[in-house]
């Protein structure tokens, strides 16, 4: 069976897949990839379910070395990733000969992703393969440690894809939660218009956010009971800034809970670099529904959208519109041109 050995890593790489859903009421949360797109690009630059295990490195160095011939994809924070010395493309899918050795490092954002086909093949607990750190199920991968890869099923490598932009920050879109009213209207407009960047203090449990402004408040923080979070909600803690809860939140608090950012909009958080502006906007839930059920439709069509990095001239069929020999083109356009 093939493996993977890794020869060197950094602090903050873990094994990560979809999580453990069902065991809120238990007090686990879904932990699993921090960024849950990267997963289904992953997957669709391998033609593979987008449930099997990846490696997550948090913004850290990975070394590592094939035991069988393996392809691999990249996606995520972009990092320099060379293998046998050779510089790889990201975003991308490769074949690793056997006994390659891939280097990772230098990375562009916070979460990158390294995909096997076929999976990493890790140990199941509740029936996922992820590292849950807060909860004390895995651990931090390790050099000198080896693990198994799956039987991959796929062939095709050499294919790209364009990743939806993350990683600078933006506007995030969040719904209320049953304590938005509480801070009244004032302070809702303050939120909305202020800045806020990400805090470089954070973690797979959430983000920290700071801004130049005033903190945000309610009289009754102190009295609100202990109640179900879940990932995306925006608690205020007692020093007034807002803390955005990740893939391993707890699953109950009493902080008042200002908003709740959409899941589609979960990547462009935990991916925003340290420093990042962020701002907020409140949608109907209506509206949030639909905006889910696109990303969704569109995650689903990332296999179809994945094209080759370097085009075969058999498959294009706009072939003669692409000038091959200087001043010799199809000759349309310079009639496109004349008129």
């Amino acid at each position: 069976m093939a493996e993977i050995i890794l020869h060197r890593t950094g602090p903050g790489v873990t094994l990560q897949d979809m999580g453990r859903k069902g065991y809120l009421a238990q007090g686990l949360s879904r932990g699993g990839a921090a960024d849950i797109l990267a997963l289904a690009e992953g997957a669709a630059l391998l033609q593979q379910d987008a449930g099997l295990a990846a490696i997550e490195i948090a913004g850290s160095f990975v070394s590592l070395e094939v035991t069988e011939p393996a392809r691999i994809a990249l996606t995520g924070a972009p990092m320099r990733a060379l293998c046998d010395g050779a510089a790889l493309a990201w975003h991308a899918s490769h074949a690793l000969p056997k006994g390659a050795l891939l280097e990772l490092s230098g990375s562009a954002g916070a979460y990158s992703y390294v995909h096997f086909g076929g999976g990493i093949d890790g140990k199941q607990t509740l029936g996922a393969r992820s590292a849950h750190l807060a909860a004390g199920i895995g651990q931090m991968l390790e050099g000198r440690e080896s693990y198994p890869i799956g039987a991959d099923r796929g062939s095709r490598v050499g294919l790209t894809f364009a990743p939806l932009p993350r990683f600078d920050g933006g506007v995030l879109r969040l719904v209320e939660t049953p304590q938005t009213h509480l801070f009244g209207e004032e302070q809702l407009a303050r939120f909305i218009d202020t800045t806020f960047s990400k805090d470089a203090r954070g973690n797979r449990m959430g983000q920290r956010l700071v801004s130049d402004g005033a903190g945000f408040e309610v009289a009754a923080g102190l009295t609100i009971l202990s109640e179900t979070i879940v990932p995306g909600d925006i608690q205020v803690t007692g020093d007034g800034a807002p803390f955005v809860l990740l893939s391993e939140c707890q699953t109950t608090g009493g902080y008042p809970r200002i908003g709740t950012v959409l899941p589609c909009d979960l990547p462009r958080l935990v991916q925003a670099r340290a420093g990042a502006e962020l701002r907020f906007c409140f949608v109907p839930l209506e509206e949030a529904v639909a905006l889910e059920r696109a990303e969704a439709k569109r995650r689903a069509g990332l296999r179809s959208a994945a094209y080759p990095m370097i085009r075969d001239p058999h498959d294009m069929a706009d072939l003669l519109a692409y000038q091959l020999i200087s001043g010799v083109t199809r000759g349309d356009d310079l009639e496109r041109s004349a008129s």
